[in-house]
């Protein structure tokens, strides 16, 4: 018995030890940052931009940053561009510090975001030993929020890239930067969540920590317990302009596929399918008969897609991407962006409240066709409230040529003309003007049809409406009243 006891000691010793080998602790248990901070702060590097002459940022531009880097932007103006320094010192260019960076690859490559650098003529890195170099932009990706900086410098020292697959809500990280400038500036915390959707980068599945992150942490690395960068830090969540306890880093695989692709040929490439999808919520996921709200809901399959040609159709739920399961609706962009066009894909769906699986091959993303559709001229919605007989409450007309141009609808649907606020139509939240394409699944195009097809439908259940407005088709939940309910 005592030597099974020195033994297991033994092993206990050793697994312990090898789990404490990257970051000491203090008496109380807690992570002693300390030697991984004297490591990895010579990769860490501060930004410093000269703004273009014609404009600093384009105001176009400036309405796609974050608030609190607008606030930011405002409050650091160079001369002439703001505050209340004289208009005629605006042609002496200064450098003003913006944000953070690290050494991705030895030869010289840094890593930082792409609204650190955006409108600059000018980008100076300057390195924790205290030298400055003038930066040559290699390429930036809006769509991530990277860009990949390049310096002639000597004896750079590249950070040591982590896995963030096994990133872990709950494991403590901490991240290097320079906030409002100060430089080196060391924040700690624990990863909140994985897989964060923001409306600003679809396509990037961010880490959500309780790091401190202010302005001119941007493009800082975020590291684990063993020195490893597993983020960039990337965007707060903020009401005032500064922390808050909630900031969202680019998980360090997306960046670094990213940056590989910027340095070999200076753009970046995405897969493509080709629809246009939607939250499930609870009622959705009632009236496509599924049992919990999951997936991602396809409200348009665009013409010539890879997904129009495998026979993808509105209507369609997908559950899982190549094996991964999708929670919600935006956790589907990043997965289809970081797959390599041309390769083939498996795509669970139900359809119908059955589950079929689909080949898909990837295609190539077009980023000019990935923008917002335009806004279309929305038309003052009658008063008149509907008779009292109309379908589901709602009075509809067929679409003329006009509107089919306006309106982007290519065939089918009625338009709405009349809702009253009574009827099932409004709860389900369909609007004067809106289109509706389908109810059920049953193509409607008179208003002959829309009555035939509400008139089948079962009174007391739910069912799925696709209803185009302004030009975007999505999907409601119309709840049909039960048998004598009117």
């Amino acid at each position: 018995m005592p030597a099974l006891r020195t033994s297991v000691f033994a092993l206990t010793t050793l697994l312990l030890a090898g789990s404490l080998a990257s970051c000491s602790r203090n008496d109380h248990g807690l992570p002693d940052f300390a030697d991984l901070v004297e490591k990895n702060s010579p990769s860490v590097v501060n930004i410093s931009t000269v703004a273009s002459e014609q404009v600093s940022v384009a105001p176009e531009a400036d309405e796609q940053n974050p608030e609190w880097f607008r606030r930011f932007l405002e409050e650091h103006a160079p001369p002439g561009q703001g505050g209340d320094e004289p208009a005629e010192e605006a042609d002496v260019p200064q450098a003003e510090p913006l944000g953070s960076g690290f050494v991705l690859w030895e030869e010289g490559y840094v890593l930082t975001n792409y609204h650190v650098v955006q409108g600059a003529r000018e980008v100076i890195v300057r390195l924790m030993d205290r030298r400055q170099f003038t930066a040559r932009i290699v390429g930036t990706d809006k769509s991530t929020d990277l860009a990949l900086l390049k310096v002639d410098a000597k004896g750079l020292k590249a950070v040591k890239i982590g896995d963030t697959r096994k990133l872990r809500p709950g494991q403590w990280v901490f991240a290097i930067g320079s906030p409002f400038t100060f430089d080196y500036s060391v924040t700690a915390g624990i990863v909140s969540a994985k897989g964060r959707n923001l409306q600003s980068e679809q396509y990037v599945p961010f880490i959500q920590t309780d790091v401190a992150i202010n302005p001119g942490n941007s493009g800082g690395p975020l590291f684990n317990l063993d020195g490893e960068v597993v983020g960039i830090n990337s965007q707060i969540y903020s009401q005032s302009g500064s922390f808050q306890g909630v900031s969202f880093s680019i998980p360090i695989d997306v960046a670094a596929k990213v940056a590989r692709q910027l340095r070999d040929t200076g753009k970046v490439t995405r897969g493509w399918l080709g629809v246009v999808v939607q939250e499930v919520d609870r009622n959705l996921a009632q009236s496509f008969g599924m049992d919990k709200p999951e997936g991602a809901l396809v409200s348009r399959v665009m013409p010539s897609s890879p997904a129009e040609e495998t026979g993808i159709k509105p209507g369609d739920v997908i559950l899982s991407f190549n094996g991964e399961p999708l929670p919600t609706s935006g956790s589907l962009p990043p997965l289809v962006g970081s797959v390599d066009p041309g390769q083939i894909v498996s795509l669970n769906i139900v359809r119908d409240g059955k589950p079929i699986e689909f080949k898909v091959e990837i295609g190539v993303l077009d980023e000019s066709d990935a923008g917002p559709d335009p806004e279309v001229p929305k038309s003052p919605p009658p008063r008149v409230e509907p008779p009292r007989d109309a379908p589901i409450g709602l009075v509809v007309s067929p679409l003329t040529d006009e509107q089919r141009r306006t309106l982007r609808v290519l065939s089918g649907g009625v338009r709405v003309e009349q809702v009253s606020s009574g009827g099932p139509g409004f709860a389900a939240g369909v609007r004067p003007g809106d289109v509706i394409l389908t109810i059920a699944g049953q193509e409607v195009n008179s208003r002959e049809r829309f009555a035939d097809v509400v008139r089948q439908l079962t009174p007391g259940a739910t069912v799925p409406m696709l209803v185009s407005r302004d030009g975007a088709p999505s999907f409601f939940p119309l709840e049909l009243p039960p048998a004598g309910g009117g």
